[in-house]
């Protein structure tokens, strides 16, 4: 795929761009190693008022930089603006809160028999970000904002469809004060990351995407002893257990399946309902799905919009029609729609068994998986048989339960009661085939410091 903008509510082409040559490459690496020594010198205060200009900038520029995204990868206007707002809020969330998160942890220099004792967060230097195209804003601000208030420099590798998206955000760092060569954008093919990675002057990466581009990533930073942080696909459960409240279940299912056109790893993706409340929940559930409007992601009160691009469409249609064709019975939706754009309708399966791909493999678009637990246990077995672990919901109201599935789903993250999501306040990062590291909170501006342990006599 080149590096363009093409529209996936109408398959047009609107911008092509010409991927950087090795020299132009190189120019980069080189501005970002030499604004890496002199960003590490900045102080907290300096990079914290960066980040708030910055922040400033995108709420004033949120009508525009909406309809780029927009335009860009097909997620709804209202999507895209509350993105935008989200990324602003965590700027200023790390800008407010990096220095104390940093601040040198003192240890018991008695126990280790010194005057002083305590460890020191230091910026690891040039950082490289491998980035996806379904949150091409928030994505990169949860690397960026930590990473810049850690004292480290970024390079970005965007996804080739959002191209214009990434060239905003060198530009809203450039905007904001931030030093020459702090945070640039690679116009590059997958192809190029490599020898950016293994050049001595990037000492770590990050990336959000598939397994098999995390299995990459992280093969060639273990060939050079970098570190990674990686966040990769999900097929996170959706348990609705006895006690839930099943018509606000089945509301919240409905958003967590299509939130971003259903292109989201912590979407809610397969649906494990206990028998004695399953027949209920379907209903709601179908009934839900089958409201959503799905047309132009420019209209406000659209719903759903296409998915980002075609082959993307079609591994979601492939998927859909392998479990029908082994027996999966289609509750609404799962028919391509005549039209140009790369819609997709909300669609629920059931009927699901482990002969069907969709059975093991992240369904990337508005897809719902339902699935009937015989009990609690069941429930739980049906959550974990899985490569991946993300996200994670349970629906009770029964205390017991509530820790039993805090304790024993495996996932990075578990939510009682209501939607997964992100928020800069708390850790974001999976486990299994959905990759290791954190994101956000203090975990994730630790993540790519030196923690320098520090021993006075």
């Amino acid at each position: 795929m080149g590096i363009s903008t093409t529209n996936p509510a109408t398959g047009e082409t609107v911008r092509e761009f010409d991927a950087l040559t090795e020299s132009e490459v190189e120019e980069k690496v080189a501005r970002a190693a030499a604004a890496a020594a002199d960003h590490a010198r900045t102080s907290f205060a300096d990079r914290a008022q960066i980040l708030h200009r910055a922040a400033d900038i995108l709420d004033a520029d949120s009508e525009s930089l909406a309809s780029t995204m927009t335009t860009e990868m097909g997620k709804t206007i209202t999507a895209a603006k509350a993105e935008i707002a989200k990324c602003a809020k965590g700027l200023r969330y790390y800008a407010d809160n990096a220095a104390d998160m940093l601040a040198d942890d003192i240890a018991d220099a008695d126990a280790v028999n010194a005057s002083r004792a305590f460890h020191r967060f230091q910026p690891l230097g040039v950082i490289l970000a491998v980035m996806p195209w379904n949150f091409p804003l928030w994505q990169v601000i949860r690397f960026a904002a930590p990473g810049l208030m850690a004292g480290n420099v970024g390079l970005l590798k965007h996804a080739s469809n959002v191209p214009q998206t990434a060239l905003y955000l060198e530009d809203l760092f450039r905007r904001a004060g931030l030093v020459d060569g702090g945070f640039q954008t690679l116009l590059i093919s997958s192809k190029q990351v490599e020898a950016i990675l293994t050049d001595a002057r990037v000492a770590a990466a990050t990336l959000t995407g598939s397994e098999g581009a995390g299995r990459s990533i992280g093969e060639t930073a273990g060939g050079q002893l970098k570190k990674v942080v990686l966040e990769l696909g999900g097929s996170d459960p959706f348990v609705v257990l006895p006690s839930a409240d099943l018509e606000k279940a089945a509301k919240v299912a409905t958003t967590a399946r299509c939130q971003n056109n259903g292109q989201s790893c912590i979407a809610a993706k397969r649906f494990i309902v206990h028998t004695d409340v399953y027949d209920e929940f379907a209903r709601l559930f179908v009934e839900n799905m089958a409201a959503q409007k799905v047309g132009d992601p420019t209209d406000d009160d659209t719903d759903v919009g296409p998915l980002a691009t075609e082959q993307g469409r079609q591994d979601v249609v492939d998927l859909v029609d392998d479990a029908v064709s082994k027996g999966a019975s289609v509750l609404t939706g799962g028919q391509v729609p005549d039209g140009p754009g790369w819609f997709y309708p909300p669609t629920v399966i059931a009927d699901i068994t482990t002969d069907m791909d969709i059975y093991g493999e992240e369904v990337f678009g508005p897809v719902a998986s339902l699935y009937r637990a015989s009990d609690v246990d069941d429930a739980l077995r049906i959550a974990n048989d899985t490569d991946f672990g993300l996200g994670s919901n349970v629906w009770t109201t029964d205390s017991s339960e509530i820790e039993q599935f805090i304790d024993d789903l495996e996932a990075g993250q578990v939510f009682v009661n209501g939607m997964t999501t992100s928020y800069p306040e708390i850790s974001f990062g999976g486990i299994k085939n959905s990759g290791h590291g954190r994101e956000l909170a203090k975990f994730g501006i630790h993540e790519f410091c030196n923690v320098k342990t520090v021993w006075v006599a």
